[in-house]
């Protein structure tokens, strides 16, 4: 019985120390993950095709000490694979678990918007040249030890990500299409 005992409770032991929290995880009711964005998330010049519309992401299962997180819409494949930044929001609360479609897509209701690819404070929909192929567009979110607020605006994507260094708890994306 006392060999029952030990085994059972080293096995306990065991299973307890391999147990691991659940991965950060990002998602959207916008679009499904690896599936086409619709057109409402689109530029709004020229025949972009779209309303400009940020779509919604939410988060879960942050790292602990998280307090902040900051949200990057970025296509690789923009800018003859020099990649075009469509998406620099920040100083967001962790305890909000998303960001509702539409919003942070200026600064307010609890965001702060840096500048995008054209050098503007807002969302700019994606808007891929012709013919292209489907673009990838990567909704990265950012989980951060910072309070919300602590940085300052009109931060480009690098500045961000090199902002963030040392700061940065964990990451994830994920990826939808655009094409027209």
């Amino acid at each position: 019985m006392k060999t029952l005992f030990v085994v059972a409770a080293a096995t306990l032991c065991w299973s307890a120390s391999t147990v691991r929290a659940a991965p950060l995880t990002v998602a959207s009711s916008s679009f499904a993950e690896n599936g086409m964005i619709p057109s409402q998330h689109a530029g709004t010049t020229g025949d972009c095709g779209g309303k400009g519309i940020s779509p919604q992401l939410s988060w879960s299962n942050l790292p602990p000490r998280t307090r902040s997180v900051a949200v990057l819409a970025f296509d690789p494949d923009g800018a003859k694979g020099l990649g075009v930044s469509h998406w620099v929001a920040y100083n967001i609360g962790a305890e909000r678990g998303q960001l509702k479609q539409g919003e942070g897509q200026t600064d307010g209701a609890g965001a702060t918007v840096g500048r995008n690819v054209a050098g503007l404070n807002t969302f700019q929909g994606m808007c891929p040249p012709p013919g292209d192929a489907p673009h990838h567009y990567l909704f990265t979110v950012i989980a951060t030890d910072l309070a919300p607020g602590a940085l300052p605006p009109g931060l480009t994507r690098d500045e961000l990500l090199s902002t963030l260094k040392g700061h940065a708890l964990g990451g994830q994306s994920t990826v939808g299409y655009y094409a027209r």
